[in-house]
């Protein structure tokens, strides 16, 4: 068993759900959308702790939630930067533990799964650095100019999260790219930039970020599903 700190980052504003609110707060099945995502934490006895970094006006009600759904582990509350990339230093600094693993998690993927989580935390022990991915299925084309070129999908990788590294390292990979004032797309892409090598753990295609409204039918669809398996256990 490998202790990891979980970092959930739900502080953006999710403006493509056309939800009026934050979509962290809406309901998938019987639970709102982050109260999933922190659960699959709090049931892991590898994860040590959650730091949620949540938007500032937020926070009250982000706590009330979680006093209304318990979470079976330490949940400690940090406001967000104005990016991504600032919302992930807060949450890095909260966390003083050099060579301990950290998970860097978006809010919006309530499915990911503990095998997952495992093997992430296990690679990340031998390798330092490492994020779960998916093969991707679409033939992928990029346009240059005019110059249209196909990629070799046996090559590409479509990333998700948790993106998990020793603190250490995603601390100086963080703090090398504020410095240069760097933004990065992902966790791992800053620590690409300093020449470390990240391994990819295959994940599931279950583990789908809720961004639209189409993203939350097929979520609730996948509750039902797993509610009947269940049922009929």
């Amino acid at each position: 068993m490998f202790k990891y700190y979980a970092i959930v980052l739900a502080a953006g504003e999710g403006k493509r759900m056309n939800a009026g609110e934050n979509k962290q707060f809406i309901k998938v099945g019987n639970k709102p959308l982050i109260i999933h995502t922190l659960d699959v934490f709090a049931d892991d006895s590898w994860c040590h702790s959650i730091i949620l970094v949540v938007n500032y006006n937020e926070m009250k009600r982000m706590q009330d939630l979680i006093n209304e759904y318990p979470v079976n582990k330490t949940v400690i509350l940090v406001e967000g930067g104005s990016e991504r990339q600032n919302s992930v230093l807060k949450g890095l600094s909260h966390i003083n533990d050099p060579e301990g693993i950290v998970f860097i998690h978006d809010g919006a993927r309530p499915f990911v799964s503990k095998d997952n989580l495992h093997q992430l935390a296990t690679i990340t022990n031998k390798k330092k650095a490492a994020l779960l991915a998916v093969p991707v299925t679409d033939t992928i084309k990029q346009l240059n100019g005019n110059e249209l070129t196909t990629l070799d999908r046996k090559t590409l990788w479509a990333a998700q999260t948790p993106q998990a590294f020793r603190v250490d390292v995603i601390h100086q990979a963080h703090d090398l790219a504020a410095t240069e004032n760097f933004l990065g797309t992902d966790d791992a892409s800053l620590v690409e930039r300093m020449g470390y090598p990240v391994e990819i753990v295959k994940g599931s295609y279950d583990n789908i970020k809720l961004t639209t409204p189409e993203d939350l039918q097929r979520a609730q669809a996948f509750l039902k599903e797993k509610n009947d398996e269940r049922e009929k256990a």
